[in-house]
């Protein structure tokens, strides 16, 4: 049976030239789930401007004329086989109407647009992906700007660096979930692991003694052991093992443009002091690569 049978698409109708729609539609069709539309329009305050009837009058004939194209894709979407249903309406608090949206609904997976911000308006106000990449309890996909709606590479993103048992049960999770999307959409599953070497440095100051050199190469030994351990339990073929050296955000970037990945499955922590202000690396690996990212 298919880990999806409801799926929840957030978008912005006034953004239609976004290719959410059609990443949400293969992967309904792959899955056999059913799939709800929620067009969330954000309040125009241009409109606070204008006479109360005129106000009005403006923000239904919006409404309904986003509506009419609602339910024009929501037809043509029925009409290729798929259990679809829909809803336009304005939207005051974008994050609490989505978390609304997903308690509401209970679906498997929220599936939303990505909404790019950039760097100086991310220093003074946290993006509303950000912000549901650490409140949603769901799975969170953020279709990418590829041109394969139906992935045929998925990538799991792991972290061995650290032995806690919790973080051991997230990347049982990433790989589960990196696996049933695989297998669901006939796409290779690859498994990766950024190895940072300042991260292992700051993990184990000291070292007994141990020359940098032989520090840093005794760490990351253990922590290429680690990881080719880990993908054997899964069965991860020797060719789709990629431990690469650098810092997560830049590795990831690089990796899945170098080898066309179409979905990076990464894992979702409680931020907390600096890390919550500056974000995750999740949250940055969003802005850096064109393919979709799945957060679990």
């Amino acid at each position: 049976m298919s880990q999806y049978q409801r799926l929840l698409l957030i978008i912005n109708p006034a953004l239609r030239q976004s290719k959410a729609m059609d990443h949400a539609a293969a992967l309904a069709k792959a899955s056999g789930a059913s799939l709800h539309i929620g067009a969330l329009i954000p309040s125009w305050k241009l409109l606070s401007l204008l006479e109360e009837g005129d106000r009005e009058k403006a923000r239904e004939e919006y409404l309904q004329d986003q509506r009419n194209w609602l339910k024009y894709q929501a037809d043509h979407l029925r009409n290729r086989g798929l259990e679809v249903t829909a809803e336009a309406k304005w939207a005051d608090d974008l994050q609490q109407d989505i978390l609304d949206y997903v308690a509401e609904m209970q679906p498997d997976l929220l599936i939303k647009q990505v909404q790019r911000e950039p760097a100086l308006k991310r220093g003074f106000f946290t993006p509303l992906d950000w912000r549901l990449l650490r409140h949603c309890p769901i799975p969170v996909y953020l279709p990418g700007e590829g041109d394969h709606p139906l992935p045929r590479k998925v990538v799991a993103a792991v972290d061995v660096s650290n032995p806690l048992v919790q973080d051991d049960e997230l990347n049982q999770r990433i790989i589960h979930q990196a696996s049933s999307l695989a297998i669901q959409c006939q796409a290779e599953l690859h498994l990766v692991y950024a190895c940072d070497a300042s991260a292992l440095f700051l993990g184990d100051m000291g070292g007994g003694g141990l020359t940098l050199a032989d520090l840093y190469s005794q760490l990351r030994k253990g922590h290429e052991k680690t990881f080719l351990d880990l993908a054997g339990r899964y069965g991860v073929p020797a060719d789709r093992r990629h431990f690469i050296e650098g810092h997560p955000v830049a590795v990831l970037h690089a990796f899945a443009d170098e080898q066309q990945m179409d979905v990076i499955v990464m894992g979702r922590v409680q931020s907390h002091g600096l890390d919550k202000l500056l974000g995750s690396t999740t949250e940055h690996t969003l802005y850096q690569v064109t393919c979709s990212i799945l957060a679990v």
